[in-house]
Formats: C-alpha cells, structure tokens, sequence
C-alpha cells in the first residue's frame, strides 16, 4: 500500500513524545465574539498540577457551547502561548476535519484521568 502524498518525513519515536497531549476535561465554553472566525472560548481542567487552560477552538459548527462543558478533550499543552484577540491561548484543543471540513473533537473513548497523556 503506498503512502498518501500528504503525510510528512518520518519522526522519531522521541520526538513523538516531545509533543504534550493530554486529556481535559471542559468546564466552561462561550461564544468568542473577537475571534476572527466563528469560535468558542474554551476552559480546560488537566487537574491539579497543570491546572485550568484557555483555548480559543473553531468547532461552532458541530457543538454547542452547553453540550461541551464536561467533555473530555485532547489537547497539546507544550506550545507557546497564542493571542488571539483579546486572550491568550493557553493549549490548543485538538479535532479531525470531517468530510464537510467542520471541526469534530479528538477525545478519548473511555473516561481517563485527567492529565493523562496520550500514548
């Protein structure tokens, strides 16, 4: 089977896990007005020893706000900090582009600790 033109040069195993993607957990989401693109601001719980983070995410067209807040997230923590309007973003929430290029959340199947890393 041959490769798809679009994936990138191969990585090492340890630079794989450079990469912090762990789970949180979502404990509020709003309508970000200031963004650029239709947005909500996310605040994602990774638990006590790295706490509360700010993300700004574009999935308005797949979830409401309400239908967010207690979802587990995967996200990557180890990035600098983003402006992005009037906040900083503090991870970046991440998602798959599905077949209309709308943004679905990457989330774990099973509840996990939060803070857990992915693997």
């Amino acid at each position: 089977m041959t490769a798809p033109s679009s994936l990138h040069a191969p990585i090492g195993f340890d630079d794989f896990l450079q990469v912090e993607l762990r789970v949180g957990r979502i404990v509020a989401a709003e309508v970000f007005p200031q963004a650029r693109k239709p947005a909500y601001l996310l605040q994602v719980d990774f638990g006590p020893a790295l706490g509360l983070r700010k993300s700004s995410a574009q999935i308005t067209q797949l979830y409401q706000p309400e239908d967010l807040v207690g979802r587990q997230v995967v996200a990557v923590l180890n990035f600098p900090k983003k402006q992005i309007g009037p906040i900083q973003s503090e991870c970046l929430v991440t998602g798959f582009h599905n077949a209309d290029g709308h943004v679905a959340l990457c989330v774990p199947d099973r509840e996990v600790p939060l803070d857990t890393k992915l693997l």
